[in-house]
């Protein structure tokens, strides 16, 4: 690299939730940073993407830019009400009085992803934090004394760290030499957004709904979730499906109708069809710890449990964290050590949401014997006992516990 360099404490590759979570994260320790985002200010942001914001999430988010994490409060919806259903009788159903608990910060929060991001493009602008767009990461050079950056428009960058937030195709974790290493679902999975323009706290039938075998899918499995705006639509292919066919305007619209009614069947407003990969980079540092990887840039997830950008936002702060130590430490040690102790903790928590999606996943599409004959006979059993229905419920989103805590890992 050569000619002139623009300075920099810290640079973010990647403007989206990630991203923008971790400049926020440094703003608030007093942490000078940039923001380099591939895109264009205007891109395109279709689809709801994201929906379910953890109350962890958001109780970060509050931390970092006070009024950010109640502003989506406002925004998301709470749905009261769990209701699964296998072959189309139903197996449970539960209506909360409380479902958010009590406080300014609930349990979770349903909004679309894009709504979260013009909350914290908004947030970036209040705190004086500068997005340059269109200037995709080119080439990355660490050293230990700091990173070098070429981004497409030609600039040369210098900063003391970079973060990597630029999403699975991460061209920072390439640069770095980290690899994926994983596995990819066989099933192919169609999501869609079904608009409805009525939907608030108040609807009639707010509740997030799970089909086992759906017959109106024709034996697929079926979730339904309510978020600001419409409804999630996420349909469970078989291994011999065609997803372009069964994506197509035709099949989506007989979809909409035969799951959520006539009323329905016109307004699908945005359908994506993919595989789910289960992959975590071999390192989510570079050899010089001056180069941190967040979010989808070291981790994809299935989504069972809403992991993906939840666990990314907690990378960012973790990251934001370990980086404002790292400067202001009086030894190379020390800086070494919180950056190595990010990436211990952060690569443990990625194991464990593998871990966890993962056993949803096998759950769901797997034909283990023994776990098929437990749903079915809880199926058979679940309107004499609760339990076998809430088992029923749960089980599809994996486990409910966190990841652990480290405070050492493997470097």
């Amino acid at each position: 690299m050569s000619g002139d360099t623009t300075g920099a404490s810290v640079l973010i590759a990647g403007a989206g939730p990630v991203g923008m979570t971790a400049a926020l994260a440094l703003n608030a320790r007093g942490v000078d940073t940039t923001i380099l985002e591939a895109e264009p200010k205007d891109r395109d942001r279709s689809g709801s993407r994201a929906i379910y914001i953890h109350g962890s999430t958001l109780r970060t988010l509050e931390r970092i830019h006070p009024g950010l994490g109640t502003d989506l409060v406002d925004e998301g919806l709470i749905w009261p009400t769990r209701r699964t259903l296998f072959r189309g009788k139903e197996v449970f159903n539960r209506t909360y009085d409380s479902p958010g608990g009590l406080g300014d910060i609930p349990h979770f929060t349903s909004v679309p992803q894009v709504v979260t991001e013009q909350y914290m493009l908004a947030a970036l602008d209040e705190a004086g934090i500068e997005i340059h767009w269109e200037s995709e990461v080119k080439g990355v050079d660490s050293s230990p004394d700091g990173v070098r950056v070429e981004t497409a428009d030609g600039r040369e960058w210098a900063c003391e760290y970079l973060i990597g937030a630029d999403g699975g195709g991460s061209t920072v974790r390439k640069e770095i030499g980290a690899n994926f290493e994983g596995d990819q679902s066989a099933n192919h999975f169609i999501i869609a957004d079904v608009e409805d323009e009525e939907i608030d706290d108040n609807h009639h039938d707010l509740e997030r709904m799970f089909h086992y075998d759906a017959p109106e899918a024709g034996g697929r499995n079926v979730l339904l979730v309510p978020f600001t705006g419409g409804w999630r639509l996420d349909i469970q292919c078989y291994e011999d499906d065609d997803p372009e066919e069964l994506s197509s305007d035709e099949r989506m619209r007989e979809f909409v109708r035969d799951i959520m009614g006539e009323e329905y069947e016109n307004d699908v407003k945005w359908v994506s069809t993919y595989r789910f990969l289960q992959v975590k980079a071999d390192s989510f540092v570079d050899e010089h710890r001056r180069v941190l990887l967040a979010g989808e840039a070291a981790h994809l997830l299935a989504p069972f449990g809403a992991r993906g950008m939840n666990s990314g936002v907690a990378d960012a702060d973790e990251a934001a964290s370990a980086i404002a130590v790292a400067i202001d430490a009086k030894t190379e040690a020390v800086a070494r050590d919180e950056v190595e102790l990010f990436a211990a903790r952060r690569e443990i928590a990625a194991e464990y949401n593998i871990g966890a999606a993962g056993e949803a996943l096998e759950y769901l599409q797997g034909d283990d014997p023994v776990t098929v004959l437990r749903k079915e006979v809880a199926a058979e059993i679940a309107d004499s006992f609760e339990t076998a229905g809430e088992w029923l419920d749960d089980a599809p989103y994996g486990p409910h516990g966190t990841p652990p805590i480290v405070s050492t890992g493997n470097y």
